[in-house]
């Protein structure tokens, strides 16, 4: 045999799919405080040890559910324009309002949990950034950010107002904040 084999049965698609559906709308339901494995694997209609099987912890869990949820309702815009492409990207990220108690959960849950964080920075928090660095390359391309222009230093500022709003709750993310703040991050790529 020259391939290796997982021990255990083979991860059912289907079942995959019913757990992370089922933490979706057990978050959406309760949040993320009152999620529990038991609750997702009864709304799933799977034993616990399913999921304990393929993820170590609920947090694990909803990292997965909404890396998926965002992949398909973040779209990389291409409008054509900087202006264009980062207010229709900061306008539907913002759109996920709803989501602020899970992310803020995440959050805390990588601040008490080294291995977690790594995993929340990697495959989120990076993921994120890479999606708006696609925008911001290319209006690079098309001439749009001055030579010299810091990138790395926008999306931090992009991603710090975000989370600082959301943590903090203290000013809205909507889509005129995302329109502000696109206007922002455009004014200094000129």
């Amino acid at each position: 045999m020259t391939g290796e084999r997982r021990l255990g049965r083979p991860r059912s698609e289907a079942t995959r799919t019913a757990i992370l559906t089922a933490a979706l709308e057990e978050l959406d339901e309760g949040g993320y405080a009152a999620l529990t494995i038991d609750g997702i694997a009864r709304r799933a209609g799977c034993g616990k040890q399913t999921i304990y099987r393929w993820w170590p912890s609920k947090a694990d869990v909803v990292l997965e559910a909404l890396l998926e949820r965002a992949e398909t309702t973040i779209e990389i815009p291409d409008e054509g324009s900087l202006p264009a492409d980062l207010a229709a990207f900061l306008q539907a990220t913002f759109r996920q309002w709803g989501q602020r108690p899970t992310l803020v959960g995440l959050m805390a849950q990588a601040l008490l949990d080294p291995v977690f964080a790594t995993a929340f920075k990697e495959k989120f928090l990076f993921r994120r950034r890479a999606a708006l660095r696609v925008v911001m390359t290319r209006a690079a391309e098309r001439g749009e950010i001055a030579p010299g222009t810091d990138v790395e230093l926008l999306l931090d500022v992009v991603y710090g107002v975000l989370w600082y709003r959301l943590l903090l709750d203290h000013a809205p993310l909507d889509e005129r904040a995302g329109e502000q703040l696109a206007a922002l991050v455009v004014r200094a790529t000129r």
